[in-house]
């Protein structure tokens, strides 16, 4: 580290030991959130395995109640940004925050959430007031709530983990598999914390579960845009080359329009009912080849099936010629 700044900072700290006001300054506000939010942290370490357990299961809802209702309260007050916050209510938010931590471990949430909500009108840029509210808010199964909160103490303070942990959790009962496992990693990578680590693990199957349930929609939505597009070109071929019995296209022989002068020939039913002449009529391919092009015929007469039809079709109208 450079000596430098550690001199910097062991003369800061010196400063401090002299005057602890200095500390509740509002250009100071950021560092006092740290320290707070550090030493809560602190203490959370040594709670014994049992009861850290118990918190965790606390900030969670039950496995079994799955994805809830969003919560359909009105946005929580957040106080007002441009406020200028004087010393005396820093030290009233200061109380009210100290009151409201009480009442949480006394179990009163909801007087909880409002000496919060007091403490934040006094100083709404302290963005471990939202967090903590945030927290309480999950707690009470009121995700939509904690969400607010978390966004606002991220426009704060956006290298914070505290509002990507409590906004994971919040996400995760709304069945927001993405998003939670979004900001539980972030949360994790920030500043390692051992509930959002264990809910991380939870939502991650949900997560992917969700993503293959998406791509066979996506997929199983493709195929049938494909299937309608192939019906849509099958159709437009058909209107194209007009239909006739027996499949045979563009209306053949007089048999709907198509070929010009074939209309009203004698005997030409007879022809037409001839399988072998039919077997050569119904060739897809050479039939709208010939029927475009009449000339085309001519290419085909290695084909034994149009060789057929052209000789029953000669001998037929050389004989009336």
């Amino acid at each position: 580290m450079d000596p430098w700044k550690v001199n910097t900072l062991r003369a800061f700290v010196k400063i401090c030991k002299q005057d602890l006001s200095i500390l509740h300054t509002k250009e100071m506000y950021f560092l006092r959130e740290w320290v707070e939010i550090k030493s809560e942290e602190n203490t959370n370490e040594e709670k014994p395995d049992n009861t850290v357990e118990e918190d965790l299961k606390a900030d969670e809802p039950s496995r079994e109640e799955s994805v809830i209702e969003p919560d359909p309260d009105a946005p929580q007050e957040m106080g007002d940004e441009n406020l200028e916050i004087m010393e005396e209510m820093m030290d009233q938010a200061n109380d009210k925050k100290v009151a409201a931590i009480e009442a949480l471990n006394d179990g009163e949430l909801q007087k909880a959430i409002d000496l919060f909500t007091d403490a934040i009108k006094l100083n709404p840029q302290l963005a471990i007031l939202h967090a903590k509210r945030a927290s309480v808010f999950v707690k009470l199964q009121k995700p939509n709530a904690a969400i607010r909160d978390c966004g606002r103490v991220i426009e704060i303070n956006p290298d914070s983990a505290q509002p990507y942990k409590w906004r994971g959790k919040a996400h995760r009962p709304l069945g927001h598999w993405e998003e939670a496992v979004h900001d539980l990693a972030l949360a994790c990578k920030l500043d390692y914390d051992e509930g959002a680590s264990i809910m991380l693990k939870e939502v991650q199957p949900r997560y992917e579960q969700k993503r293959e349930e998406i791509e066979r929609v996506k997929k199983a939505g493709e195929e049938h845009e494909r299937a309608q597009r192939e019906e849509e070109a099958r159709r437009q071929s058909g209107v194209q080359y007009g239909s006739s019995p027996g499949g045979l296209p563009g209306g053949m022989l007089g048999m709907g329009g198509g070929m010009p002068g074939t209309a009203g020939i004698p005997g030409l039913n007879e022809i037409l009912s001839d399988p072998q002449v039919l077997a050569a009529m119904q060739d897809p391919e050479v039939m709208v080849d010939v029927a475009q092009n009449p000339a085309n015929m001519s290419q085909y007469q290695s084909n034994p099936k149009v060789m057929n039809l052209i000789s029953k079709l000669s001998a037929k109208f050389g004989g009336q010629a």
